[in-house]
């Protein structure tokens, strides 16, 4: 990890951060309408998987699976949305986002549908606590 890694301005405004893989920060998206998460490869200067090395793409991969499985079983999920878009947020960025033939905006994309709904306080513990009991091997928690 690089030691002059800052997250973008964007991410610390929009998302909790609940956790950290070996390579990523794991942040959770303050909009109540989809489970969504976002892993943050924590490498100062890079908007691109493929400027990672060789290494750090197999962990990112590693990572966004194993986050991937755990949301989808854990959540239920009828479909998993994952992606590094970055238009808004050139930081390298993967989106996590846990889809219902059920929610507000399926089967379009959920970005700039509606208005982001922030975490009631009992919702946002819950969400946190299950992903944090989880995925508590291979996460490490700042206190």
């Amino acid at each position: 990890m690089s030691s002059a890694f800052q997250l973008h301005p964007r991410l610390q405004q929009d998302c909790i951060s609940i956790g950290q893989f070996q390579l990523c920060r794991l942040l959770l998206m303050n909009d109540s309408q989809y489970p969504w998460f976002i892993l943050v490869p924590q490498i100062a200067g890079i908007s691109e998987i493929y400027q990672l090395s060789h290494a750090e793409r197999i962990q990112l991969s590693d990572e966004s699976s194993q986050l991937a499985k755990l949301l989808a079983t854990g959540f239920k999920a009828d479909k998993m949305n994952i992606a590094a878009i970055g238009n808004l947020v050139p930081q390298l960025h993967i989106h996590h986002i846990v889809r219902y033939k059920s929610d507000i905006a399926w089967p379009a994309p959920v970005w700039g549908k509606f208005a982001a709904v922030p975490y009631a306080d009992a919702q946002l513990l819950a969400t946190v606590n299950f992903i944090q009991n989880e995925l508590s091997g291979p996460l490490t928690f700042k206190s």
